[in-house]
């Protein structure tokens, strides 16, 4: 069984920069693929980014080129770097975790954090 735990969210201006971390325990993290998806008030959670266990990284075109993904194997985590943060940003941020391979369905996730905050004021 897989543990994620979501950390860095918080209440920022737009423009600036905020960094999530999904610290994983349980499993062997190295071997898992590393999801982030969002849900704001009122809508569907979606899908943000991730990162497969070679790596390789996929965004949804809303944030291309303002987040990037990245994992140290060694700390079990994952980062979520956004820059540019803009009010539509806003919303609760989830981890998730499968085997191997990127997905961008949240039903193709096994494992998931219980989300952290981030609100962009304007």
């Amino acid at each position: 069984q897989v543990q994620l735990v979501e950390s860095g969210g918080g209440l920022v201006q737009a423009g600036t920069s905020l960094r999530l971390s999904c610290a994983a325990s349980g499993g062997t993290f190295s071997s898992y693929a590393m999801g982030w998806f969002r849900q704001a008030p009122g809508k569907e959670r979606e899908f943000v980014a991730a990162i497969s266990a070679s790596s390789s990284t996929t965004y949804t075109d809303s944030v291309k080129g303002r987040f990037f993904l990245s994992r140290d194997n060694a700390k079990n985590t994952v980062y979520l770097q956004m820059n540019s943060l803009k009010s539509e940003d806003t919303a609760v941020y989830y981890c998730a975790a499968r085997r191997l391979t990127v997905a961008i369905r949240r039903n193709e996730y096994n494992y998931w954090g219980q989300g952290t905050q981030v609100t962009v004021s304007s």
